[in-house]
């Protein structure tokens, strides 16, 4: 429709069968869904910790329009020029501004600009600045650039995740969670137009332990040794959402689940 704009999120991109499944089928997946922008979590994609300039480039080049990220953002040194150089590749908004890099962009498509908005918790993480603080300065300021406002925060803590989405209903599009890789499929849209889910899930093969080999897994929480754990490497399914938002209010309209498998 004219008068809308198709958004597809999707969660954490984990390792070589994340990114084998974005280089192979995102595409065919953006065309299915009629989507118009793409964001992608794609702080996992580097084997699981981290992205590389090179997955970046990949990502971009299969249809991705804005990659976000968390706290795993800072695990692959070579992504930090990028950071700074990459309008459309996001690191978190309320690490401190001596941080590299920027959580906020604007990409234009169908005529209206469409921001995006990246942030992290704070629960059972990293005690970075306050998000709903930096949410609602940086939430303004976008407002006057655009109403559709996308928002994808990177936490652990349900409580969190819902808070921070009522906080912001009725003055952005969306508050979707990414990070703990399990895809909640709680999706609704709130009482003043903002949609919500907990978790977007990932784009990572579903028969590992959020990604990783079970095996190891599961000796680890049997030992509580720190062993690492390694991608499993089989194909990965795509998870997310898919957001239909009007054009002029920005209020999401309807939500889809994204549940499928990869080629």
């Amino acid at each position: 429709m004219a008068d809308t704009i198709n958004a597809l999120l999707l969660g954490d991109v984990v390792g070589q069968p994340g990114c084998r499944a974005i280089f192979i089928g995102l595409k065919k997946l953006i065309k299915d869904h009629k989507a118009d922008v793409v964001i992608v979590n794609g702080e996992n994609a580097a084997d699981g910790f981290g992205i590389t300039p090179e997955n970046a480039k990949m990502m971009f080049s299969s249809g991705v329009d804005v990659i976000t990220s968390g706290n795993h953002i800072w695990q692959k040194k070579e992504i930090y020029p990028m950071l700074e150089s990459c309008a459309e590749l996001l690191r978190p908004e309320n690490y401190p501004n001596e941080a590299p890099g920027h959580g906020s962009c604007v990409v234009t498509k169908k005529g209206v600009n469409i921001a995006v908005l990246n942030l992290q918790g704070r629960v059972d993480m990293q005690n970075l600045d306050c998000p709903f603080k930096t949410a609602k300065e940086i939430v303004r300021k976008l407002r006057k650039d655009t109403k559709i406002i996308i928002v994808d925060f990177h936490a652990e803590n349900v409580e969190e995740k819902e808070a921070l989405a009522l906080y912001l209903d009725g003055q952005v599009s969306s508050v979707t969670g990414t990070h703990t890789h399990v895809q909640t499929g709680d999706q609704r849209i709130l009482e003043k137009g903002t949609a919500y889910m907990s978790d977007l899930g990932m784009i990572g093969p579903a028969p590992g332990v959020i990604g990783s080999q079970k095996e190891t897994a599961i000796r680890r929480q049997q030992t509580q040794m720190p062993l690492k754990m390694e991608i499993e490497d089989l194909p990965a399914d795509f998870h997310g959402l898919l957001l239909t938002i009007d054009k002029k209010t920005g209020k999401t309209l309807s939500t889809m689940l994204i549940n499928q498998k990869s080629i």
